[in-house]
């Protein structure tokens, strides 16, 4: 056993590039644990292994005591001095333990420990080599399905394609190939997990990166994505170069460069936007293909109000609301979609409301602030209700009622 194991230890260190000490260190201590388990753990005991000769040895240690009540780990001074003519009260003292079967323990444990050495060694090699390849699209085959997601077989190793970053859309079956957006790498206890996205959106950017030679030489800049990953998707570009038109570019002839994006996400419609500083122009191209009548801004809440003629409502919302949520996510703005007549009847109540306001000093926010913003609103409100109102005295609601019963005639 010695010899095969002396063999082992140094074939394993060579082959894969452990070093010696940490896969001696490591198997010293298996073995350890393994003898502690076979006297139960009342042993003081170390192990070492003999370079020489490939062999495990197990010393026990035991206190030097004048009367012995812990036979297991402590001595008489008389028995002491048998092994150690110089000892003394309350010293330790060392002896080799002949442990039964520790030839077949050493064995047991050294093949647990090189193989999970071997195993730890592979995946600091996978590790090393996939760390830096962050944002790169590798491809694989569908391996199993697990909980967690899909796992795709890289060939050298596995990785993980978590549910959320599936393209909803997309059903996988065992063997099927499939592309993946390497977006991190975990160095874990069951080696490097290799995390991929269909679904993120520098994914799409790189292969816009790939397809369209403008925006890889930096010409077009991608300025945002906005995915519903698998349904849709909007991509805003500004041209550095006034005589290169971004969307042209990237759609190229008949439709050859975007087609080949649309086809990598089995289908995803892909709206592309010309990007501007003004967030109006943004709001407007974001928005397309709905007609925009006016957009109301307000810087400090990033929040729009947007105004469309009725017929172009549902066009500017868009399939369950998909068209909005989009164009807010890439601007990064809230978008409120309001139509023309909507629109009117909110001006024509504001109108209103002010006459109203003006009537007993009362500046017309503070009725929006208590949440009444009709005519028909502070009408069906108490006395109670409105004498709450910042500003409002008995006097002042006399002439409210008044008022309103003039301008609802």
């Amino acid at each position: 056993m010695g010899l095969e194991l002396k063999r082992s230890i140094e074939t394993i260190s060579k082959e894969r590039r452990i070093d010696k000490d940490v896969l001696i260190d490591t198997l010293e201590e298996a073995v350890k644990v393994a003898v502690n388990k076979k006297y139960h753990n009342r042993l003081d005991i170390e192990v070492n292994y003999n370079e020489d000769t490939g062999d495990m040895e197990v010393y026990q240690f035991k206190r030097v005591v004048e009367e012995v009540e812990d036979p297991d780990r402590e001595i008489s001074l008389e028995e002491a001095k048998e092994i150690d003519p110089n000892v003394q009260l309350d010293d330790e003292v060392g002896f080799k333990l002949e442990v039964e079967d520790l030839g077949r323990i050493a064995a047991q444990s050294a093949k647990q420990v090189i193989i999970q050495r071997m195993r730890d060694a592979e995946q600091e090699i996978i590790y090393e080599e996939y760390k830096d390849r962050i944002g790169e699209i590798v491809s694989g085959t569908v391996q199993r399905k697990e909980r967690a997601g899909l796992i795709i077989n890289l060939g050298r190793t596995e990785a993980l394609l978590p549910k959320d970053e599936q393209i909803p859309t997309e059903h996988y079956k065992r063997g099927d190939r499939v592309d993946g957006y390497i977006i991190d790498v975990k160095k874990e206890g069951r080696g490097p997990q290799i995390i991929l996205s269909r679904s993120h959106p520098a994914y799409m950017e790189l292969l816009f990166k790939r397809e369209v030679p403008e925006v890889s030489d930096g010409t077009i800049m991608i300025m945002g994505i906005a995915r519903d990953p698998g349904v849709r998707a909007k991509v805003a570009l500004y041209s550095k170069d006034r005589d290169v038109d971004p969307i042209g570019a990237c759609v190229g002839v008949r439709g050859s460069r975007i087609n080949k994006i649309i086809q990598e996400f089995k289908g995803e419609k892909i709206d592309l936007v010309v990007w501007s500083p003004n967030i109006t122009t943004y709001a407007v191209n974001a928005l397309a293909p709905a007609r925009i009548s006016s957009i109301t801004v307000d810087e400090d809440e990033k929040s729009l109000e947007v105004v469309v003629p009725d017929n172009q409502y549902y066009l500017a919302v868009g399939k369950r609301g998909q068209n909005v949520k989009l164009a807010s996510k890439l601007l990064g703005w809230s978008i409120d979609i309001i139509t023309e007549s909507r629109y009117g009847e909110i001006y024509q109540n504001r109108q209103k409301l002010e006459q109203l306001a003006g009537v007993v000093g009362i500046s017309v926010d503070t009725f929006y602030d208590a949440g009444l913003s009709s005519l028909e609103e502070v009408a069906q409100a108490t006395d109670e209700e409105l004498l709450e109102i910042e500003g409002m005295d008995e006097e002042k609601l006399k002439e409210l009622r008044s008022a309103l019963n003039l301008l609802m005639s």
